[in-house]
């Protein structure tokens, strides 16, 4: 199993499974360690306040925004905006999907 397969990318919607926001969507803003990432939607968690999430609490969707990828890897930041939209723009593909 290579890295990828077990550890989100930056810019990756991830679904919580456990916890208070259990059921939402968040987007990985950034990777601390082995086990942990941080997490925001730009709306109740904004960039500057994300949530310290544990791998094994979240399930990873295969949409991974561009957008907000590459503001993160260019200046190492995202609006809350970008990521609100980027949220959304997921959701309703999913919808469209089911």
């Amino acid at each position: 199993m290579s890295q990828s397969d077990n550890y989100p990318e930056l810019g990756q919607v991830v679904q919580i499974l456990q916890g208070r926001e259990a059921g939402q969507f968040a987007i990985v803003i950034k990777q601390l360690d082995s086990r942990f990432v941080l997490l925001a939607d730009g709306d109740k968690r904004k960039y500057n306040n994300p949530k310290k999430k544990n791998l094994q609490h979240i399930a990873y969707t295969r949409y991974i925004s561009p957008e907000v990828q590459r503001s993160l890897l260019e200046t190492g930041r995202v609006t809350n905006g970008k990521l609100r939209y980027a949220i959304n723009k997921f959701v309703e593909e999913y919808e469209r999907q089911i």
